[in-house]
C-alpha cells in the first residue's frame, strides 16, 4: 500500500526559517534509511505558502489566491511518499523520524486510492493507461 505521510507547517517553516544543519543530517539519514530498505518512493519539503498559490473551484469559474495563507496548523511543510505493508508499518517508521520542527510537529499518514479501489470504467481505464506510461517513463 502507498501511503503520504504529511509534515504539517509550523511558523517557523511559514517564515522560511531553514532547518539547521543538525536536522538536516538527521533526516538524511533517515531519508536514507527508508530508501536501503526500500519503502520511500518520494519526499520533500515545501517552501512556505508565501510562495505559493491557491486555485479554487467554483462551477467553472477559476480563481487563483496568491499566499501566505494563515491558519498555520492547516498547512503542509513536506511530505513522504512510502510504499509499506501496512499503515502500521508506516506508523512504526514514522515513529522513528526526528522532530521536523523545533516548536514541536505534527505527523499525518494517509492512505493514497489505488486504481483497484474503484468501479471498472472507461475513467478508469484511462488512469490505468496513463499510470503505464508513466511508469514506462
Amino acid at each position: 500500500m502507498r501511503v503520504m505521510v504529511i509534515v504539517k507547517a509550523s511558523k517557523d517553516s511559514e517564515a522560511g526559517v531553514m532547518p539547521s544543519e543538525e536536522l538536516l543530517t538527521a533526516m538524511g539519514k533517515f531519508n536514507e534509511e527508508m530508501v536501503k530498505a526500500g519503502i520511500m518512493l518520494d519526499g520533500n519539503g515545501l517552501k512556505p505558502t508565501s510562495k505559493g498559490v491557491r486555485l479554487t473551484f467554483d462551477g467553472n469559474k477559476r480563481t487563483v489566491v496568491d499566499g501566505p495563507f494563515t491558519e498555520t496548523k492547516e498547512l503542509i511543510a513536506g511530505y513522504w511518499l512510502l510504499q509499506v505493508k501496512s499503515l502500521e508499518e508506516a506508523i512504526e517508521w514514522m515513529k522513528r523520524c526526528p522532530n521536523p520542527h523545533n516548536d514541536g510537529g505534527e505527523l499525518e499518514i494517509r492512505p493514497l486510492y489505488e486504481l483497484e479501489d474503484f468501479a471498472p470504467g472507461e475513467g478508469i481505464r484511462i488512469h490505468e493507461k496513463l499510470r503505464d506510461e508513466l511508469k514506462g517513463k
